[in-house]
């Protein structure tokens, strides 16, 4: 057994929020309290540890992220820069160092921060720095992709070639590819790159755990797909995952999952069967995400609709048929009308059939039609949330949807209706660092400040607790795992992080600066900082 001692405990329970020591008897908790009660509880061996005052909370988890692609990224160019020239200065540097003919790639850019009109870059951009080379940069947002001309000419792709469905191959006045890709153009030259091995992927997530645990992560909701998987029970099956992990299965799988009968919660304490994962339409920063109005000064741009509420509903009915709940991918106030309206009907056809009522989550909610706002608590569905991509996406949202911006990442709108929330950071879109998000929940500003003290629409700020609650409490319902997972209490499992200041009494700036000192998962520390 262990004691953890002269701690300062957040427990995330109602019945006994604060504690000053907590024992763990392998992977969980007997009980938390005082020192003299619990030591009056042991039996055994019992290895005690003086906490020194360090504030300890539950684990914290990232509702939304994508594990192959963020550890992946880990070894790829970092194109999130603050200019055109210091990403195109870090291609340079990479493609000094490759073999000719070897791919070059990288995540990150945003041609937002770049240019004010937001213009796209081109392939002539990367043809003169890496004419020998294969070169393949995603956007931050994952919406888009810049490839040079070799790249393009690798995946076919020429002036003549159509555009894929909900799909955009950007052209010049000629006709001629510019090498930005949208969407499911993408996919054009995805397809092309040499594929890791399950071997590889799984060899980077186990490179990245170490990382999410400094950043007090002990689990994650992952929305990676068929070969994310593989690698992640491949880890599991050696002993080497030490992330909660809840995962997401695509739309397109779904047919073998309804011949298996896979349902959600399948699996174990480790890693079990989440949501499927639809996609409505785009995001913000391609102009993909859909919307009631067009964009501001885009007469004729709406964004990109994937399907109708009565499409969706045809996917959910078959998820509910077999035990599995949905989420989808929703941005625009457009997408997420029509993703509430298949939910709806969703609801009864779930009543209809004595079906359990299961549950079902949007993910982003970026932006929402007001009308829309009480929708979520109304028909019990989740809103999974990024605070993130609030301080990220600010200026654009504001030349992008103007005024409507009043109804973006409304987390304090959902939670005054009495919506479900959870957060998370959609990695490697964003740093997984939570503590990040909670800065931008609770201050609704950029690191540097901006755009002023009181933060933007800052009456969509929550508290430090609310918003830890939602990488908490609310990932934990969020995952069917409530009854283990988001709270220091007895029977759940042992799965906390060690702070050394007490993050309820610091200033919200010091948030960008704090790191786990330690990390337990299943009862044993994994992570301690030097």
């Amino acid at each position: 057994m262990k004691l953890l001692y002269n701690a300062n405990i957040y427990t995330f329970d109602a019945i006994y929020p604060q504690a000053s020591a907590v024992l763990i008897a392998g992977a969980r908790i007997v009980a938390v309290g005082d020192q003299a009660t619990l030591e009056s509880l042991a039996h055994g061996k019992v290895e005690k540890q003086d906490m020194r005052g360090c504030t300890i909370l539950p684990g914290l988890t990232d509702a939304h992220l994508h594990l192959q692609h963020y550890a992946l990224f880990l070894g790829k160019i970092d194109c999130e820069t603050k200019t055109k020239e210091e990403c195109l200065r870090r291609v340079t540097e990479r493609a000094e160092k490759v073999k000719p003919g070897e791919w070059i790639l990288g995540h990150g850019w945003n041609h937002n921060e770049w240019s004010q009109n937001g213009d796209l870059p081109t392939a002539a951009e990367l043809d003169a720095l890496a004419p020998n080379n294969p070169v393949y940069l995603t956007a931050k947002s994952l919406h888009a992709a810049w490839a040079n001309t070799l790249a393009l000419n690798l995946a076919n792709i020429t002036s003549d070639t159509p555009n894929p469905k909900d799909g955009v191959i950007q052209r010049d006045h000629t006709g001629r590819a510019t090498g930005a890709l949208l969407e499911t153009a993408m996919s054009l030259v995805d397809r092309i790159i040499p594929e890791p091995s399950i071997t590889e992927i799984a060899n980077a997530m186990e490179t990245a755990q170490p990382i999410l645990w400094r950043m007090g992560l002990t689990g994650i909701h992952d929305f990676d797909r068929r070969d994310s998987f593989m690698a992640l029970q491949r880890l599991h099956s050696q002993g080497k995952l030490k992330l909660r992990v809840n995962k997401s299965l695509p739309l397109d799988s779904l047919d073998q999952a309804f011949d298996l009968g896979l349902g959600t919660g399948f699996g174990d304490d480790w890693l079990w069967i989440g949501s499927v994962k639809a996609f409505m339409d785009g995001a913000l920063g391609q102009h993909t995400a859909a919307m009631f109005q067009p964009y501001v000064n885009e007469p004729e741009n709406c964004g990109i609709l994937n399907m109708d509420g009565e499409e969706l509903f045809e996917h959910c009915r078959r998820t509910a048929d077999v035990g599995l709940s949905m989420t989808v991918h929703a941005i625009g106030d457009r997408a997420n009308h029509e993703v509430l309206n298949a939910y709806e009907q969703l609801r009864k056809y779930e009543k209809e059939k004595n079906l359990p009522h299961l549950r079902h989550r949007i993910e982003h909610v970026q932006i929402l039609h007001p009308a829309d706002a009480p929708r979520f608590a109304q028909l019990n569905i989740i809103a999974s949330m990024q605070p993130i991509h609030a301080p990220s996406d600010m200026l654009i949202a504001d030349r992008l949807w103007g005024d409507r911006s009043a109804y973006a990442y409304a987390w304090r709108t959902q939670l005054n209706f009495g919506a479900h929330l959870t957060f998370g950071s959609d990695a490697p879109v964003e740093s997984p660092n939570p503590f990040l998000g909670l800065h931008a929940a609770v201050t609704r500003r950029r690191t540097d400040g901006t755009p002023s003290a009181e933060g933007w629409y800052p009456e969509q700020k929550l508290t430090l607790a609310e918003a830890l609650s939602a990488y908490t409490l609310g990932a934990a319902y969020a995952a069917n795992a409530e009854h283990r997972l988001g709270k220091l209490s007895e029977g759940y499992l042992a799965d906390l992080i060690v702070l050394e200041q007490d993050i309820f009494s610091i200033d919200p700036n010091d948030l960008l600066s704090i790191n786990a000192a330690a990390t337990m998962i299943n009862g044993e520390w994994v992570y301690t900082s030097p």
